[in-house]
This record gives structure tokens, C-alpha cells and sequence, in this order.
């Protein structure tokens, strides 16, 4: 299996997932999603960390199938990563994710659904809330999620592609296992604030300066 990039590239994937979930739309609704994990978990600290896992991993499941098909829908267009036009198309898309996480304007794809509530205290149902919740947990991610995507249907490697999708989700499912672990009296969540709204300007910032690079270095090969 051969990996393209630097192995870097997965801490950065980490920690930007995990950047993510302290955005002020993912934030709030840690707790709610948290509720399943943690009234299943009978006090129980074993259960709650193996319930948040799957929960996490079913997550992590999803977005790591959307990073394959990311790369598999850029093979099948051709060379991507060495073709300018693509390449400054990818970047003015990415800009726009970038630019939308400044409040210019609003991108939201969610498709309004609500996580089906089990009373039962099962794993693989766990597993099965997290790939539904994967899809619709936060319109926040529309823009962070899009400008991955579109970064990875420029490369040409799907191991790359799911693995760093993987490592941006359990960054951002992170937060879920302390929660399901420990409880939702976890004493290391700190409260929300305008300290979430600073969080959302530098993954916007981020972003957006990833737009400009694939447009700079797309007109450079002009």
C-alpha cells in the first residue's frame, strides 16, 4: 500500500477533525448525540468508551467512503493533479468553502434528518447511528468536508483518501469517546463561548489559504 503526501498529513487530518468539533454548529450538539451513548452505558465506563468507538467508527466509516469515492471519481476524469485547469477549479471551489465559514454567505446541504434514538444498548446499532449521523451531523461540516473532498479528487491514491478522511474523523469523534467514557459531566469540555467562533475563523482561514495555493499554483503552470 503506498501512500502519497507526508505522513504529517494524517496528525494535521487529526487535528483538524478534531479543530472541527469545537465549531459553534457542531459544538451545541455534542451533548444531544452524546445522550444515546451515555444512558446506554449503565455507569459504566468499558461500555461507554466501546459504545462511543463504534459510534465514532461508523462516522469514520462514512466519511472515509466519501474520501475513496473523492479519488475514485478524480481517476475517472483523468489526471487531475497535474492539469492547471482542474487544479484552479479545485481551488476556486475550496476558496468558496473557505470564504462561506466567514459568513459571506451560507452553504447548507443537510438534509434536516434526525438520528433514530435506540433504547437498547447495542453496539452494532451504535455503529449504525454513527454512518446515519456521519451524513447529516452538522451543516458546519459542509464547507470543512468540501474542501477535503475536493483536495483529495485531485490525488490519484484511494488508500490516501480514506485514511486521511479516517484520521479527520476520529480527530473529530475524539470529543464523543471522552463524552461517552466519562460522561456528559466530563470536566474537560469547556464551556461554548466566542472562543468557538475564533476556532471557525481559523478553520476558515486554513481553508481558504489551501484555495489559494491550488489557484496560484494552477496559474503558474499556465
Amino acid at each position: 500500500m503506498l501512500l502519497s503526501g507526508s505522513p504529517l498529513d494524517f496528525v494535521y487530518a487529526f487535528f483538524g477533525g478534531l479543530l472541527a468539533s469545537f465549531t459553534p454548529c457542531v459544538y451545541p450538539l455534542i451533548p444531544i448525540s452524546a445522550g444515546y451513548i451515555v444512558g446506554n452505558a449503565q455507569n459504566s465506563k468499558i461500555k461507554g468508551f466501546l459504545l462511543s468507538l463504534f459510534y465514532v467508527t461508523g462516522i469514520a466509516f462514512t466519511y472515509s467512503l466519501l474520501g475513496i469515492l473523492a479519488v475514485l471519481t478524480g481517476r475517472i476524469f483523468g489526471e487531475f493533479s497535474v492539469n492547471p485547469i482542474v487544479n484552479l477549479m479545485s481551488g476556486v471551489l475550496i476558496l468558496i468553502f473557505g470564504l462561506s465559514m466567514f459568513d459571506l454567505f451560507h452553504l447548507n446541504f443537510s438534509l434536516n434528518l434526525k438520528p433514530p434514538v435506540y433504547k437498547k444498548r447495542n453496539y452494532f446499532l451504535a455503529l449504525l447511528l454513527g454512518l446515519i449521523s456521519g451524513l447529516m451531523i452538522s451543516p458546519c461540516l459542509t464547507p470543512i468536508l468540501g474542501a477535503i473532498l475536493t483536495y483529495l479528487s485531485t490525488t490519484k491514491n484511494i488508500f490516501y483518501g480514506g485514511l486521511l478522511l479516517l484520521s479527520f474523523s476520529y480527530g473529530m469523534g475524539l470529543i464523543f469517546i471522552l463524552i461517552g467514557t466519562f460522561g456528559v459531566s466530563f470536566t474537560g469540555l469547556p464551556k461554548a463561548g466566542n472562543w468557538m467562533l475564533l476556532i471557525k475563523k481559523i478553520c476558515a482561514a486554513i481553508i481558504v489559504l489551501t484555495g489559494a495555493y491550488f489557484i496560484f499554483s494552477a496559474i503558474r503552470r499556465f
